[in-house]
């Protein structure tokens, strides 16, 4: 099972997500919150695999409980989604920079929400392409212009070339693709630079390919 924790201070949206999400048979929501010291504490009690996190809420906002929660060694294996809206890129760029695993906006259909808890439970990130890539640009806007490659120096050749294509929004098969490799060796590769690079998941590779500047604004994975 799949244990999530709904973030928010609407009632009306977590009762919504919880009545999508218990509808499945392999995702259970074990706790709600509706200011960010709760969603901490009710992360810090619970240890659930997923939080959805709502940003703009009292005591504390999501991207503070975010920030709280990935500094918390215990919560290493919890990820958290950002539910925001289209307006809020500053702060959802803010909170991947933190260590959230992506973002979804409120209005999302269904089966998207679904399919977001399920792919960030499996550590993989939500780096849909379109505004997702807009986003993070975004990020890359506040960076120093020296990029820093010392970080890559214990990659080898092959391993920064995967992450770069991880930076420019590549899932694994289309890494493979690129490269002409199999989808098992570009998910070996990539599980080997998150381990090298001491990265939380995906979305911290994307964020690690822009700060090394392998990856710059206005890439085209074309």
């Amino acid at each position: 099972m799949i244990r999530v924790v709904l973030a928010d201070d609407q009632q009306l949206i977590r009762a919504g997500f919880r009545a999508l999400l218990e509808a499945e048979v392999d995702i259970e929501v074990i706790g709600e919150a509706a200011t960010g010291a709760e969603a901490v504490e009710r992360a810090e009690a619970e240890r659930p695999d997923v939080i959805l996190m709502d940003i703009r809420m009292p005591d504390g906002d999501g991207l503070w409980a975010t920030e709280q929660i990935v500094r918390n060694e215990a919560l290493k294996n919890t990820r958290i989604i950002v539910v925001t809206t289209f307006e809020m890129d500053d702060y959802v760029a803010r909170a991947i920079r933190g260590g959230a695993s992506g973002f979804l906006v409120k209005d999302t259909e269904p089966v998207e929400l679904i399919r977001a808890v399920r792919v960030v439970a499996q550590g993989d990130a939500l780096l849909s392409p379109g505004v997702t890539r807009r986003l993070l640009e975004r990020v890359a806007v506040g960076l120093s212009d020296a990029p820093n490659s010392e970080r890559l120096a214990q990659l080898t050749e092959r391993e920064r070339e995967v992450l770069g294509l991880v930076g420019g929004g590549l899932n694994n098969e289309e890494i493979a693709n690129r490269l002409v490799l199999s989808p098992l060796t570009a998910k070996t590769h990539v599980s080997r630079i998150m381990t090298k690079l001491g990265a939380r998941d995906r979305a911290q590779l994307v964020v690690l390919a822009y700060e090394t500047g392998l990856v710059t604004p206005g890439w085209s994975r074309d």
